[in-house]
């Protein structure tokens, strides 16, 4: 198990790595915890929002993650990638509002033989009723995000991390807790299944899916920070 040492004191850059981002953060360093927060931000938002499918909801549940993040920072263990580590929790996270809530998902095998009418509408969609390909891509980035938002559970979060984030399969994987061979499987499935409602639309709009501008991620950090300070002070730290 590789051995974190305290690095000296430096400015904090893009050329900082997460496990130098750590060590600071873990020996109190705020700003090298509002790094983390920032560097990964958009990763975390959209792993948490394709499970979720809201944005307040996943909001709050980033903010809730990123404080179980600032306590067990010190758990973290070089011998796996940051971000790896990040997604585990906030994918737990996700997931235990979903079961607490009890919302309904949509069952891997039923998605494919569904009767179910709006179900069928959404693959039969007569692609002459698609938004035109030369419309603004604002209104097909609106398009696309509903289509991901339809798409099976297991399916929508290999799909985001894989397209929109761009993960390799090997860290889709580890982030999952997944074979990495269902990880194929699953990103195909989805694929399939957008291209059924969007054909040619898909791949221009993907990279825009879902944006993630500053003013999100700075209420996010903002509203982190009053968490923080609010347990530091319920422990005395």
């Amino acid at each position: 198990m590789p051995h974190l040492e305290h690095p000296m004191p430096a400015p904090i850059s893009e050329s900082t790595t997460d496990v130098e981002l750590v060590l600071r953060a873990t020996n109190g360093d705020d700003v090298a915890f509002e790094s983390i927060m920032r560097r990964h931000n958009r990763l975390l938002y959209r792993t948490a929002r394709s499970i979720l499918k809201s944005d307040a909801e996943t909001e709050d549940a980033l903010q809730e993650a990123y404080l179980r993040i600032w306590r067990a920072l010190g758990s973290f263990r070089a011998d796996a990638k940051l971000s790896t580590w990040l997604v585990r929790i906030v994918v737990n996270e996700a997931v235990g509002r979903l079961r607490r809530h009890h919302a309904p998902t949509i069952p891997l095998d039923a998605a494919m033989n569904s009767t179910d009418s709006d179900t069928q509408v959404w693959l039969q969609d007569d692609p002459d009723q698609q938004p035109d390909h030369v419309a603004m891509r604002t209104e097909i980035r609106k398009v696309i995000e509903a289509r991901i938002d339809l798409l099976p559970d297991a399916f929508r979060s290999v799909f985001m991390l894989r397209a929109v984030e761009e993960l390799s399969v090997e860290e889709v994987s580890q982030a999952l807790e997944i074979p990495e061979t269902t990880v194929r499987t699953r990103f195909f499935r989805a694929r399939s299944l957008l291209r059924e409602g969007l054909s040619r639309d898909v791949d221009m709009a993907t990279s825009d899916a879902f944006s993630f501008d500053g003013e999100r991620c700075d209420r996010i950090v903002r509203a982190v920070w009053v968490r923080v300070a609010a347990d530091r002070e319920s422990t005395g730290d």
